[in-house]
């Protein structure tokens, strides 16, 4: 015995209806220490599944990878395509007529003026951020771009942008979680060679060979692995994980999340001023793509006007140039819904992914928190000090109170119900449960 438990044992003597020996002690501190080496085990276990799912994904990143890559090639290249046909039928329809570039000039300031006052009551704010952002696009348009519905070409070429920094953030949340389970899972191997000598060789050796896996793991998704730059990003925004996992958890989610929106679903108004079947995502469209204020194209009169005006026969090459704009058009809008349906996987998979991850450590990841203890291998690591009950011959069982040392903690002190009697052979094991409960809230969740 230590001096600990022998200075306990004197103060109580006097007192004690029941207090047992400190070879009882003994032994009920072995049976606590097999049911704590267990769930050590278990834990490492845990854990080592945490990591076997983020490696085992591998496979499946590199081939939505390559599926991005694949689709975003295609969708860049048919956007190219409609600019270069929708800048040479600019130029064919500057040479075709001169009233339409006159008609044009009459129509820009009527659309501007017809937007800001839609958006004006149909929006809260930001009229003046609107009617700017549309001037812009008006001055660097031509005639026509009322002819072809041009606010797709400026609806696809922002919506690349946004896709881009969504893949971006996808990245980013899904690296904060890879990084965050590698450092679980190197600090529970610090604490697995720390406190080997409490297991036995066969799991020593299992749990050193590189393809075990103890459990069938559910694949419900995979991972992401940033480049440096990206851990960097991710790292400062989650500079040090200690454990909270849910937190964590939120965190990689709101990155996620930040640029999803159903911006690829398009305007949802018909251009009638105060007719808009949801105004704030009215709202939140013309304030992302200004460009579609062309839809007011009916209330301006000159704007009507252009729509009027036949060029192709002039110039049989220009249909063929249009043809090729609505194609590319087409396969640019069919490109980026496929691009939108595959971050939207990704982004399913990762949140799936996150949320087992999280479930595994809320069960396992406290062992990771032992990396940093002193273990004392005189004591153990699980030890019961002392036991005391008052209950006299012929009373009811009163409660049992229990003084115990785990890890490297201060000791805890608490009841057991008196219905449990101290010779039951599980007494111990009980007395570790509980241990090992309050350890977790007090120790781990307080940390």
């Amino acid at each position: 015995m230590t001096a600990f438990p022998v200075f306990l044992l004197g103060l109580l003597l006097g007192l004690s209806e029941s207090l047992l020996s400190p070879e009882q002690l003994k032994d009920m501190s072995v049976q606590g220490s097999k049911y704590i080496t267990e769930q050590f085990e278990n834990a490492i276990n845990g854990v080592k599944n945490m990591k076997v799912l983020m490696d085992n994904t591998g496979k499946e990143h590199q081939e939505i990878l390559r599926s991005l890559e694949e689709t975003k090639k295609n969708k860049e290249e048919a956007l190219r395509k409609a600019l270069d046909s929708e800048q040479q039928l600019t130029e064919k329809q500057e040479v075709c007529n001169e009233t339409m570039l006159a008609l044009w000039e009459e129509c820009k300031p009527c659309l501007k003026q017809t937007c800001v006052r839609f958006y004006s009551k149909t929006c809260r704010s930001g009229s003046g951020l609107v009617g700017r952002q549309f001037e812009e696009f008006l001055n660097r348009s031509s005639p026509f771009t009322i002819l072809i519905n041009g606010e797709k070409i400026d609806a696809l070429t922002k919506e690349d942008e946004e896709q881009h920094m969504t893949l971006e953030d996808l990245e980013d949340g899904y690296s904060v979680v890879e990084d965050s389970v590698d450092k679980i899972f190197q600090d529970s191997i610090k604490a697995f060679g720390q406190m080997r000598q409490m297991f036995n060789s066969p799991f020593h050796r299992s749990f050193l060979e590189p393809q075990w896996n103890p459990f069938p793991i559910q694949r419900l998704g995979f991972p992401f692995s940033g480049s440096e730059r990206r851990r960097e990003r991710s790292l400062q925004f989650n500079p040090y994980f200690t454990g909270n996992f849910e937190s964590l958890f939120e965190a990689a989610q709101k990155m996620m999340e930040r640029n999803h929106h159903l911006a690829h679903h398009g305007m949802t108004w018909n251009g009638s001023e105060g007719n808009a079947t949801d105004g704030k995502m009215v709202c939140r469209e013309l304030r992302r793509n200004s460009a579609g204020c062309l839809k007011l194209q009916e209330k301006c009169e000159k704007c009507k006007e252009i729509l009027a005006i036949d060029c192709s026969g002039i110039d049989p090459v220009q249909q063929h140039l249009k043809d090729t704009f609505m194609d590319s058009v087409r396969l640019a809008e069919k490109f980026t819904k496929q691009y939108d349906d595959q971050l939207q996987e990704f982004r399913d998979k990762m949140l799936n992914t996150t949320g087992l991850l999280e479930r595994l450590n809320q069960q396992f990841g406290w062992v990771s928190k032992l990396a940093n203890m002193t273990q004392n291998e005189k004591n153990g690591i699980f030890q019961i000090a002392t036991v005391y009950s008052k209950t006299k011959s012929g009373e009811d069982p009163s409660d049992t109170k229990v003084t115990v040392k785990l890890f490297d903690h201060d000791p805890f002190t608490f009841m057991v119900p008196g219905d449990i009697p101290m010779e039951d052979p599980k007494f111990g094991e009980l007395v570790a449960a509980e241990a090992l409960k309050r350890y977790k809230t007090e120790v781990i969740e307080a940390a």
